[in-house]
């Protein structure tokens, strides 16, 4: 049994007490009785209007879906629509022109564009390589993917026509980003290094030699006695780039975190990176192996000046939505205490130890600490984090604005009223970004009752998305953005589809977007690349006038207007989705994994969280609804492919198949027969309900 303890009339986790006052609390000059005193006092404020803000989402969802219930078989009315959702107060006045005043933002946020990885924080390991990925190696990446166009690799051990072609890139890439006064790199055999433009030479030290294009650092490594310099004529060992400039440390999607153990382990984790102390060992190959942070880099100017550069990704946390509640923290009625304030108290007072330099390394130079807020609907919730935020700060004792915050655009009601939600943060704004999935789960659902959907492998093709997408640029852009926060885009959720990846991905940089999602280290490596391709702030400052996408795009339905679907087109959607649902849940319901790479219908792994749940169990709830498919077919699909999944799980000796009394099973199910009743479409009541069920199992 958990016990709880009694800390200023909340009814507390031991494990998480014994964390915040044997571990969080030292060293920070705060007293533990004053803290959880003002602890209490936030939830008792904060907690009653959290609450309320919940219910008015329930409400506009219930004014939406009547509207739609009464228009039942009418041609779809676009201005009465929109005219409906201003009278209800989902759509809000546009604030008069502004720019953002964001200040003290870590170059890596604000003036640079490079890739971001997002990893669990409840996965040390995962945590660290993230940490680590700020310097990749051009040659492994190359070397190890199918990014490179040349046969691959043969078994054995080094396979040098492999090695060699994976040279002639990374010279050729030297070429296109700092070119040599007179021929190419290819050619070059050490000695005097002269660029075609001198000022690229950004530092050298013994082994090393530094280069800068874009705002991103390249870093030539001279070792001519390595296996591989030794073979170069210059003695070129390795190319390494500056890639994933931020990372994301999640508590929220990638998370399956349900009680005060798992989110214990997640704080725990994020002190660790803010002191600069983490470490994890592993088995690998039969042998121990011991990951910790990496240390910064120093070197010589040209003009023979030390200076360093950051060993590390600058990390944001990402806090849950203002959505669950935890059972961690009880309030004096015995309510669960709302989770995203939680968060809010504890991921900061960690990060104390990174402002006040208790730890080993840094995070923020610039004296901020960075909190990812997402599934935020409106400018009203947006206005909530932000006085929560001064909260905290008063708390913590920490200067206005300190807690920086970024703002994930995935649900409609943000989306429609983006410039507000900047406006209402406008002082502590770092981040804005967009999320496909999240983003269609919430289509799907607020429009639940105008028909049924299109199918998800067509909502990316909507003209809908289009205009999200270009929305949110153009919309942080006017607002002031460039230069001081990031322009995000989604995940390429493909890791072993590097090629493609290149291919694909450079359009994020080509928006105007100056960070993306990727899903690995060797991932960020090679969509380095992009941004020594696009100049990005260049790229902002041409289409900064460009006009906005109109309002009337982003709220067009995805209705599937008069189609008529075959049996077999019915089928392989619903064997799709369920499939997809069923590879996910039973790893977050069994394993407690909430971010893994997972096989999709066709064998490809994908990585998945919880957003690619919530639109596809709320595109089988749509159907259901309409009438496209039955309870029956359903159920089928999911029988069909439990045996699938089964089949792709064979190699892990932890998994348990799937069995329609099981309870990853009843969740998946739970997921698709319960979509329509589910606040937004969310699928963590549901996960977290099972999950408990499995532990206390």
């Amino acid at each position: 049994m958990t016990e709880f303890l009694d800390r200023s009339g909340l009814s507390v986790d031991s494990r998480l007490a014994d964390f915040i006052e044997q571990r969080a609390l030292p060293g920070t000059g705060l007293d533990a009785a004053q803290f959880w005193s003002d602890f209490a006092d936030l939830l008792g404020k904060f907690a009653p209007e959290n609450a309320a803000l919940l219910a008015k989402r329930e409400d506009l969802q219930a004014q939406i879906d009547a509207w739609h219930r009464t228009r039942d078989g009418q041609a779809h009315d676009a201005a009465a629509y929109q005219a409906f959702l201003r009278e209800i107060g989902y759509l809000v006045p546009e604030p008069a022109p502004f720019k953002v005043g964001t200040a003290n933002v870590d170059p890596e946020i604000a003036t640079m564009a490079g890739p971001q990885l997002v990893v669990p924080a409840l996965n040390a390991r995962f945590a660290l390589n993230a940490a680590n990925a700020r310097w990749g190696s051009l040659y492994d990446a190359l070397y190890g993917t199918d990014a490179l166009d040349a046969p691959p690799a043969k078994p054995g051990g080094y396979d040098p026509e492999r090695g060699a072609a994976v040279i002639a890139r990374a010279k050729a890439f030297l070429d296109e980003a700092v070119p040599l006064a007179s021929g190419s790199w290819a050619d070059w055999q050490g000695g005097q290094l002269t660029l075609a433009d001198p000022a690229q030479w950004a530092g050298s030290k013994p082994g090393g030699i530094l280069l800068r294009h874009n705002g991103l650092h390249i870093e030539l490594v001279i070792d001519s006695s390595s296996a591989i310099g030794k073979t170069d004529p210059a003695g070129i060992a390795d190319v390494l780039l500056e890639a994933a400039l931020t990372t994301i440390i999640d508590l929220e999607d990638s998370v399956a975190a349900v009680d005060g153990e798992d989110k214990t382990l997640g704080y725990t984790n994020w002190l660790g990176l803010m002191r600069g102390d983490l470490v994890e060992s592993f088995d690998k190959g039969g042998a121990t192996v011991t990951r910790a942070m990496e240390a910064d880099r120093e070197w010589s100017s040209p003009s023979g000046d030390a200076f360093t550069l950051h060993g590390r990704s600058v990390m944001f946390v990402r806090n849950v939505g203002h959505l669950m509640t935890t059972p961690m923290i009880r309030l004096p009625d015995g309510a669960e205490a709302p989770e995203g304030l939680c968060d809010a108290v504890i991921t900061s007072l960690c990060s104390l130890h990174d402002l006040q330099g208790l730890g080993t390394l840094t995070n923020s130079r610039a004296g901020s600490i960075y909190i990812v807020k997402p599934k935020q609907h409106g400018p009203e919730e947006c206005g909530f984090t932000n006085r929560l935020f001064d909260a905290v700060e008063d708390m913590l004792g920490l200067s206005r604005h300190t807690i920086k915050v970024g703002v994930m655009d995935e649900e409609r009601r943000t989306s429609a009223n983006l410039a507000a939600c900047i406006h209402a943060v406008k002082d502590r704004i770092v981040f804005i970004n967009t999320g496909f999935l999240d983003r269609t789960g919430d289509e799907i659902h607020t429009s639940m009752r105008a028909g049924p959907m299109i199918p998800k492998g067509e909502m990316k093709a909507s003209d809908w998305i289009a205009s999200y997408e270009d929305r949110n640029v153009r919309i942080g852009l006017a607002c002031g953005l460039s230069g001081k926060a990031q322009i995000g885009k989604g995940m390429w959720a493909m890791p072993d589809l590097m090629k493609a990846m290149l291919d694909a991905k450079i359009g994020h940089p080509k928006s105007g977007a100056n960070t993306a999602w990727v899903p690995s280290p060797t991932a960020a490596t090679l969509h380095a690349l992009h941004y020594h391709q696009v100049d990005v702030f260049a790229r902002q400052k041409d289409i900064a006038g460009e006009a906005v996408p109109s309002l009337d795009r982003l709220l067009a339905i995805p209705v599937a207007t008069g189609r008529n679907w075959s049996e077999a087109e019915i089928t392989r959607e619903l064997d799709n989705n369920c499939q997809g649902i069923l590879g996910y849940v039973v790893r977050w319901i069994d394993q407690g994994v909430g971010c893994s790479k997972v096989p999709d219908i066709d064998d490809v792994g994908l990585m998945e969280d919880r957003a690619t749940l919530r639109i596809s169990s709320q595109a089988l709830a749509n159907w259901l609804l309409h009438g496209v498919c039955t309870e029956a077919q359903v159920d089928a699909a999911l029988a069909r492919m439990a045996v699938k999944v089964d089949a792709q799980n064979a190699g892990d000796p932890l998994y348990e198949k799937l069995a329609p009394d099981g309870i990853a099973y009843r969740a998946a199910r739970a997921l698709i027969f319960e979509g329509v009743t589910q606040p937004s479409g969310y699928t963590e009541p549901l996960l977290h309900k099972y999950r408990q069920m499995k532990k206390a199992a």
